[in-house]
């Protein structure tokens, strides 16, 4: 459990900040960067979920929002050979499988596409594009991350932030009255 007793530490006012192993960097490093975009993408689904209070589809996004704390934690732990006076939570298959089973479930619902869509509907599908779009950020800054000489994240966080943002697309979809009140692109229409 974290307890938290005083807010400011003053301990990042010279532009540091501790990772979880105690290590500090600069706060604009990249794995900085990766985990502050995962929270980004959260704060997106709080967002999101005010407008799917009650809905099926916001049990879910409660879940992934646990999910996303996990993977903040795993990306703010470098493996090291340092031993850590915890076991370090790391994101799992597990969690990788559970968003493909509930994409396929929102998706079978779904009519195909036959054209891109625009962001925007509903609030909610809106808010959940915005979020999708963050994540993707999210997982370009991991991918880089992970080709760092001397950084490691694991497959499976990379994979959780991809799968993600289908999941994301997926709900944006389900939640425009299951595609009826998605945005067409048309292609050259201000021409």
């Amino acid at each position: 459990m974290v307890a938290l007793t005083r807010i400011y530490t003053r301990t990042g006012d010279k532009g540091t900040t501790a990772l979880a192993t105690g290590e500090r960097r600069p706060k604009h490093d990249l794995r900085i960067e990766a985990y502050g975009t995962v929270d980004e993408t959260n704060a997106c689904l709080g967002l999101a979920r005010l407008h799917t209070a009650g809905e099926p589809i916001d049990t879910m996004l409660g879940r992934i929002q646990n999910d996303l704390f996990d993977l903040g934690a795993d990306l703010a732990t470098p493996e090291s050979d340092k031993p850590l006076k915890h076991e370090p939570l790391r994101v799992v298959e597990a969690q990788v499988d559970r968003l493909e089973r509930e994409i396929d479930e929102l998706n079978g619902e779904l009519e195909s596409l036959r054209s891109f869509i625009l962001p925007g509907g509903t609030p909610a599908a809106a808010a959940l594009h915005l979020a999708r779009t963050v994540c993707r950020r999210a997982e370009r800054l991991t991918v880089e991350l992970s080709t760092r000489p001397g950084e490691i994240v694991s497959p499976a966080a990379v994979k959780y932030l991809n799968r993600l943002s289908d999941f994301l697309f997926v709900a944006a979809r389900w939640v425009n009255d299951k595609g009826a009140r998605d945005v067409l692109w048309v292609p050259g229409q201000n021409r």
